[in-house]
């Protein structure tokens, strides 16, 4: 039998007004004194706003600094527990939340260690995507093509670079010490590449047009999305999955470690300004399938993530977290979180965005400048509080596959 639960507390939470006290100056605390040391219950979030990129106590939800940020950036993991990479005209900057992580086996201690401060830029025009996988962080220059590898326990220097043959909007993820990259040119890109720690090329397909995005799976598999489907690289092989559509595009994955299945965005007009779906795409890698599964509302490339247990999350215009099972698509719970939005022609800017970590999921509203923390297994909306700006992109430390 499968629960709809549908629950609303935004009105009843506390509401905290944050933006009182709380400096545009880089590296400038809160009232908590972020070199006291305190203990936290996790990696810190890091939130970019129309005054700057705001650094967040993870329970309290209360701003530890606002560092300054000029123009449109992004934030995301770096790979560690501590830092996060704000991309910026220039590349991508490292930021440090300030906090000390002491691992003790299966689990780890977080305290407060100085302020949160910027450090250095891996150089990179046209900064595009970061990946976490296998204990490498990736980062991808659409502007000239370079792949610069860190190691994700201490990402604060590069151990390895390399060039795809032409700049594009791409992206590259480590697969086990096997490097799975894109491949094609600023107006066409349609080849998925696979090259072994030597650079010897394993496997490719030239056959995904507008390819865009990546995910990665249970048992190291990867999904990398296209215009008419999706292509699946496993073990050291490359396969393609069709869509029903002859343009069924797949641009944006989320994927989950023990979970076979890779949520994506699905899209059917090619014509369109801004295409608002409604269906979103579940992809099998298993059985390497496709379902295609109707939500009743659309959503946007930041609606998608993913549960503690690999179910489905996405954050629909109706305002609602709709929790759907990735293997029969059916719905689970529906989590009422904000007033019902329509997503801008424009991608820069800002609309709801989720993030996920384990069974907490973060909800921005930029129309009231507001931020939702869902325990997604309760269905409740737990606590929102104002921000000191208008929220846009979201993210936290460590939070990656």
């Amino acid at each position: 039998m499968i629960l709809l639960h549908r629950t609303r507390l935004k009105a009843a939470v506390l509401v905290s007004a944050l933006a009182v006290g709380v400096s545009g100056c880089a590296g400038e605390p809160g009232d908590d004194d972020a070199s006291s040391g305190r203990e936290l219950s996790g990696p810190r979030l890091v939130v970019t706003t129309d005054k700057g990129v705001v650094v967040l106590d993870r329970d309290s939800l209360d701003p530890v600094a606002t560092l300054p940020a000029e123009g449109f950036v992004r934030v995301n993991p770096a790979g560690d527990d501590r830092h996060v990479f704000v991309s910026t005209d220039k590349g991508f900057r490292l930021l440090d939340t300030g906090v000390d992580v002491q691992a003790h086996g299966d689990h780890s201690h977080y305290r407060t260690a100085g302020k949160p401060a910027y450090g250095r830029t891996f150089a990179a025009p046209e900064p595009g995507h970061v990946t976490v996988h296998d204990g490498r962080t990736i980062l991808f220059s659409d502007g000239d093509g370079t792949i610069q590898v860190l190691d994700s326990a201490k990402p604060t220097k590069v151990i390895e670079r390399t060039k795809v043959p032409r700049a594009h909007h791409g992206v590259a993820v480590n697969l086990g010490g096997d490097l799975l990259h894109t491949e094609g040119t600023v107006d066409k890109r349609s080849s998925v590449v696979l090259r072994d720690a030597d650079g010897r090329e394993k496997a490719r397909t030239d056959a995904c047009p507008g390819v865009h995005g990546e995910a990665t799976a249970a048992d190291g598999v990867a999904v990398v999305g296209c215009e008419d489907g999706a292509v699946v690289v496993s073990k050291g092989t490359i396969s393609k999955i069709e869509a029903p559509d002859a343009y069924g595009r797949i641009g944006n994955q989320a994927g989950h470690s023990s979970s076979s299945v890779v949520l994506g965005d699905y899209k059917t007009d090619a014509d369109a300004e801004l295409e608002r779906p409604e269906r979103i795409a579940l992809i099998d890698t298993t059985t390497k399938s496709l379902r295609l599964v109707d939500l009743g509302t659309s959503y946007s490339f930041r609606s998608l993530g993913r549960g503690a247990a690999g179910e489905a999350l996405v954050l629909g215009t109706d305002g609602a977290l709709h929790v759907l099972d990735v293997k029969d698509g059916k719905r689970l719970d529906t989590i009422e979180v904000t007033d019902e939005w329509r997503e801008p022609l424009d991608w820069q800017k800002a609309r709801p965005t989720l993030h996920v970590d384990g069974d907490t999921a973060w909800v921005t509203e930029p129309a009231t400048s507001t931020l939702h923390e869902v325990d997604v297994p309760s269905g409740r909306v737990v606590q929102s509080v104002k921000l000191p700006g208008v929220p846009n992109e979201i993210v936290s430390a460590g939070s990656h596959g």
